[in-house]
């Protein structure tokens, strides 16, 4: 959907009502399916992890999504736990499927480190519409808090909140891609009846570190790791990423916990959101799920190290 189409829903200046969010919803159409690209895939690996069920989104005509999440086979309590989240910006589509390559790949390596648990696709309705926002044009990635609005997040956040101080790690998967730019951000501007100011997208992998928790080790051994696999993204020419202040190589920094953001429901020691950026003519698609999956390797290999 163009910015151009967003325009047309309601009156510029004038934040969306109900009778203009179900405008929007009728414009999302189904692209892509979650069960025969995700779910596969997690029923496949039902033999290594152990596989739960979560919650289940209820979106009427467009029906009902299974959340899954998969937990390493033998838990231990006495070991510190990960989470690795995907998907909760539907659209970005490496983080979906770099959790699932991670898992496919990699995981098993930490049989007996720590307790692993991947939910790979927060947002299927995102997903399969790729889409940012959920069916009520609301953004999961802005509303992991109690009693959250938005399913997605609400159903995350019930499933970590019991766990919370066993975490030594989170990393949450995403992507920056070009349609942030031609659509996501004019679309968010519309709905909030706010002027759309451009602005630009970093060609390459970088990391958002917590302002109120910042690890910077933990970032930089990420970047070094993912730098192998694919170009990590300049500043511009104001020494920002996407306006926010660039504090290392592809690191900038979010009040986490404040903004509502996935990665801040844990609590733990250790956290970061990846961005990598599909769009560059730098990077393929299999490079972009790598970077994901190494990503989350790095970062469990610093937090075990470190953990004392």
């Amino acid at each position: 959907m163009s910015a151009q189409s967003f325009q047309n829903i309601g009156t510029p200046g004038t934040p969306w009502g109900d009778a203009e969010k179900k405008q929007w919803r009728v414009l999302q159409h189904k692209k892509r399916s979650y069960t025969d690209e995700v779910v596969s895939k997690v029923d496949a690996l039902r033999e290594r992890f152990h596989v739960t069920q979560y919650g289940e989104l209820d979106y009427a005509e467009d029906g009902r999504y299974p959340l899954f999440a998969l937990l390493s086979k033998n838990w231990d309590g006495a070991l510190p736990t990960a989470l690795v989240t995907g998907g909760v910006h539907g659209y970005e589509t490496s983080g979906v499927h770099g959790a699932l390559l991670f898992l496919e790949t990699y995981a098993e390596r930490y049989a007996g480190k720590v307790n692993l648990i991947v939910a790979p696709c927060v947002s299927p309705w995102g997903y399969e519409r790729i889409h940012r926002w959920n069916p009520f044009a609301l953004d999961p990635n802005r509303s992991f808090y109690a009693d959250s609005p938005a399913q997605e997040s609400a159903a995350l956040w019930n499933l970590v909140q019991p766990l919370r101080g066993q975490f030594l790690m989170h990393i949450d998967l995403h992507e920056t891609t070009d349609s942030d730019e031609s659509e996501f951000r004019p679309s968010l501007a519309a709905r909030d009846g706010q002027p759309f100011e451009p602005g630009t997208i970093p060609d390459g992998f970088y990391l958002v570190d917590d302002t109120e928790n910042p690890q910077p080790a933990f970032q930089d051994a990420i970047i070094l790791a993912v730098a192998k696999v694919t170009h990590i993204a300049m500043s511009d020419m104001d020494a920002t990423i996407i306006g926010s202040p660039v504090v290392a190589e592809g690191v900038i920094r979010y009040p986490l916990v404040k903004l509502g953001l996935c990665a801040g429901i844990t609590g733990a020691r250790y956290t970061t959101t990846t961005e990598v950026y599909p769009d560059s003519p730098r990077a393929t698609v299999k490079q972009c799920n790598e970077a994901q999956a190494v990503a989350v390797v790095a970062g469990l290999d610093y937090a075990l190290e470190h953990r004392s």
